[in-house]
């Protein structure tokens, strides 16, 4: 019986090998939040995963490797799924528009890492730390580009675009700092306010009509 009579299709050893990494990249991410980098050690990773130490060090060879690995999904992640949405068709403020509404939707799915991310990069080592800054400034210039495409069409009024790129930035991943699901504000609510405040608010054009951004 295949895939289209109902039956559940076999994951590949690929595929469960790249589960069971996501599983350990998330089970480190809330034990680093909640206790510190430098307090967890390998045996609390793999207590929180539930696995054996062994299997723990079949997928990842240190502590730091696991850090690295939450690093990446607050910063090559983001540029693999929001930075296309720069490249869709449409004016700089629909673009941009569509980056907001992702930027927002894929921080709020991955808060706990952004969280961790920020307090520990210090404890990544010179390499990774320099491959983690270069995704964050690619990601920076990108935005800071639609911007000051934006201005030369007359759709933006900001007198300068990296400096507008760092705000709408810096406004932006705010939202890991106070918003949480169990309030009062919904989501879509939430995006749909910070499109109008960056969009028209921020960089001065008319409108924010703009596609929707894909939904993880």
């Amino acid at each position: 019986m295949g895939e289209a009579d109902g039956a559940a299709v076999p994951m590949t050893r690929g595929a469960r090998t790249r589960q069971r990494r996501e599983e350990i990249v998330a089970a480190a991410a809330r034990t680093f939040a909640e206790q510190g980098y430098a307090a967890v050690g390998m045996r609390e990773i793999a207590d929180a995963v539930g696995v054996r130490g062994a299997s723990l060090y079949h997928h990842f060879a240190s502590k730091e490797e696991i850090l690295y690995a939450v690093c990446l999904t607050v910063t090559r992640e983001p540029n693999e799924e929001n930075l296309p949405l720069l490249d869709a068709a449409g004016t700089p403020s629909q673009r941009l528009a569509a980056l907001v509404d992702g930027h927002l939707r894929h921080l709020h799915r991955r808060r706990t890492e952004h969280v961790v991310g920020l307090h520990e990069l210090a404890a990544l080592t010179p390499g990774h730390r320099t491959e983690i800054d270069g995704y964050r400034r690619y990601y920076q210039r990108r935005v800071r580009d639609v911007i000051t495409a934006g201005m030369r069409s007359g759709e933006f009024t900001v007198p300068d675009a990296r400096l507008a790129a760092f705000a709408v930035l810096d406004m932006l991943n705010g939202l890991s700092n106070w918003f949480r699901p169990d309030r009062d504000l919904d989501l879509d609510a939430v995006v749909s306010g910070y499109v109008d405040l960056v969009v028209v608010r921020m960089l001065g054009a008319a409108h924010c009509a703009s596609p929707q951004a894909p939904r993880p």
